[in-house]
């Protein structure tokens, strides 16, 4: 009998799913003034980025190898979902993984999606691997599925503070500065590639989660699957919320909150959002 497994670093803010489908997960960690915390399920996200925001600089390392095979061990037909790999060297080392895990497991499949995205884009991937594995699909088939669909999802994400991404060498810390002193957003989106692009800013959150939902829809969304998840700050994700069911009252959406990984690059009150473009039914 087949055993199928879901592997997804934890990037992706699933811990969990709902579903009969064996599925975990791989923590990415984030390391401030030396204190580590691992993107765990039960992790103190206010103590994690309250310190991220007190610290002048930090950073994050991946899964290694060794974890990826772990969470592969038992299972003979594992599909793997990683951030982007222009982000993060998450997916090399869940590649190299599977290569070693088939090499010394005889008859099993393995194979690594990069998810060229993050957050609610993979939470969607997963959805659809755990679909196609409930219907008992070869793995041939489900990999076809999943590639097919991911032609068909986008990301898209607010921030409200851009200090972290100044910490990091990513952008002018003046440029930060004045950005948090104009109270200016900035919505961004993922590329074809992985990369993050900037789309447009607005001052003011009402503003900037309008200017959201318009990327969005200028994106193709029509009223699919949308996952949203927030970095503690759950009346920003109620006030996109209710601009999606506003315009798609049938509108498939879900949210839930940024894990560690996501936090770090979210901060405080920033939203990651993943979507489809399929026309809602």
């Amino acid at each position: 009998m087949t055993t199928y497994r879901i592997v997804s670093d934890s990037s992706s803010n699933v811990y969990h799913i709902d579903s009969d489908i064996e599925y975990t997960t791989t923590p990415l960690k984030i390391m401030i003034e030396g204190h580590e915390y691992a993107d765990e399920d039960g992790l103190d996200l206010e103590a994690l980025v309250t310190h991220i925001e007190s610290s002048s600089s930090n950073s994050t390392s991946c899964p290694n190898a060794h974890e990826w095979l772990n969470a592969f061990e038992g299972a003979d037909t594992i599909f793997a979902i990683t951030i982007s790999s222009s982000l993060s060297g998450s997916y090399s080392s869940a590649v190299s993984a599977a290569e070693e895990y088939m090499n010394t497991h005889e008859g099993a499949k393995v194979y690594v999606i990069d998810s060229l995205s993050t957050g609610g884009e993979m939470e969607m991937i997963i959805e659809k691997l755990a679909e196609c594995m409930k219907k008992q699909m070869t793995f041939e088939e489900i990999l076809a599925e999943v590639k097919e669909y991911q032609k068909h999802t986008h990301l898209v994400f607010y921030l409200e503070s851009l200090s972290n991404l100044a910490k990091n060498g990513r952008l002018s810390p003046m440029i930060a500065k004045l950005a948090g002193l104009l109270g200016i957003r900035f919505v961004g989106v993922a590329s074809e590639k992985g990369t993050i692009h900037q789309a447009s800013i607005a001052k003011g959150a009402k503003k900037a989660i309008s200017a959201t939902f318009a990327e969005i829809l200028k994106m193709g969304y029509q009223g699919g699957k949308i996952r949203v998840s927030h970095c503690l700050s759950p009346e920003n994700a109620k006030r996109f919320k209710d601009l999606v069911l506003e315009k798609f009252p049938a509108a498939d959406i879900r949210i839930n909150l940024c894990g560690g990984l996501c936090s770090y690059y979210a901060e405080r009150g920033g939203m990651i959002i993943g979507f489809d473009d399929f026309v809602q039914e």
